[in-house]
């Protein structure tokens, strides 16, 4: 997941592409640390998800706007609008039943 830090940057990716996963967490926070290659690892399975990470340290302003109010944070926007939302005590089974569920219905080939 490469590292995002610019709002407008954000908001383009999600206008322009059918699903994004925004992952909020921070070098700082064990748990952070634990779930990150969880959450990679999860994506494998969706090539067509962009994916990107904040760090909210650096990143104030973007966790602020979306309202990040405990990290580890997993947001998914579907075709523009935020559908699905995991923080804290991110289940990764109850996460990939959530996305390939909206996964299967975008891309569905």
């Amino acid at each position: 997941m490469d590292f995002i830090d610019s709002k407008e940057t954000i908001e383009e990716l999600i206008n322009n592409n059918k699903m994004v996963l925004l992952y909020f967490g921070s070098n700082s926070c064990n748990v952070c640390n634990v779930m990150k290659p969880k959450v990679e690892e999860l994506l494998k399975d969706y090539p067509k998800i962009k994916s990107y990470q904040v760090d909210v340290e650096k990143s104030l302003e973007i966790s602020a706007a979306y309202n990040i109010f405990t990290i580890p944070a997993v947001l998914v926007f579907i075709e523009g609008k935020e559908i699905i939302r995991e923080a804290r005590h991110i289940s990764m089974q109850d996460i990939d039943s959530k996305i390939n569920r909206f996964y299967n219905m975008i891309f569905e080939e």
